[in-house]
């Protein structure tokens, strides 16, 4: 297997190292420019969907526990891409009733970003949603059983990130992104 990648790089192979439930990780090979052979770890992810739900002169977080840093975040709703051939924006509202007990019926993409492009595809789709209708919250995992839902003021949001309240990166990036859009 060689197939030509970006700027002069191509990859020469690729090995499953262990598939996991959410990622899978890869040892890939690659040739430089210059004939040079480099070796990375590589987690493929299948993406995610995260929104920024904004009532009034508030937005909707969700306090949840993650286990790769032992302690509970301040989040936006989000979640990943596990089902096959749903659109991005249907995801995103699943997410938002699931997590958030609240709907949308029209969501505005926001923003698309790459989490950890050293190491993972995980691409992360950010959507804005300003009409929202209560739902009835529907968790599918353990850490959504416990999740907490809080309101946030807009006007605070800045420092809830300068304070390190806030450390999550989607939702820093979807925060800022829509408080740009909202003109605040």
């Amino acid at each position: 297997m060689t197939s030509a990648v970006s700027g002069g790089f191509r990859k020469t192979s690729e090995r499953l190292v262990h598939e996991g439930y959410i990622v899978s990780l890869f040892e890939a090979e690659f040739e430089g420019p210059g004939g040079e052979h480099i070796s990375r770890d590589v987690i493929r992810h299948p993406g995610a969907v995260a929104v920024v739900a904004v009532d009034g002169d508030e937005v909707v977080l969700v306090r949840q526990f993650r286990a790769a840093l032992e302690a509970e975040m301040l989040e936006i709703p989000a979640g990943k891409l596990d089902v096959p051939g749903e659109p991005l924006e249907a995801a995103a509202r699943r997410e938002l009733v699931e997590e958030a007990g609240l709907d949308a019926p029209q969501l505005e993409l926001l923003v698309r970003f790459h989490n950890s492009g050293g190491f993972c595809d995980e691409e992360t789709s950010v959507f804005l949603a300003t009409e929202l209708v209560e739902a009835t919250p529907e968790a599918v995992s353990v850490e959504e059983q416990y999740l907490t839902v809080e309101r946030v003021r807009l006007d605070d949001v800045h420092d809830l990130i300068a304070d390190g309240t806030i450390t999550d990166a989607k939702t820093v990036i979807g925060l800022l992104t829509a408080l740009r859009r909202l003109r605040r």
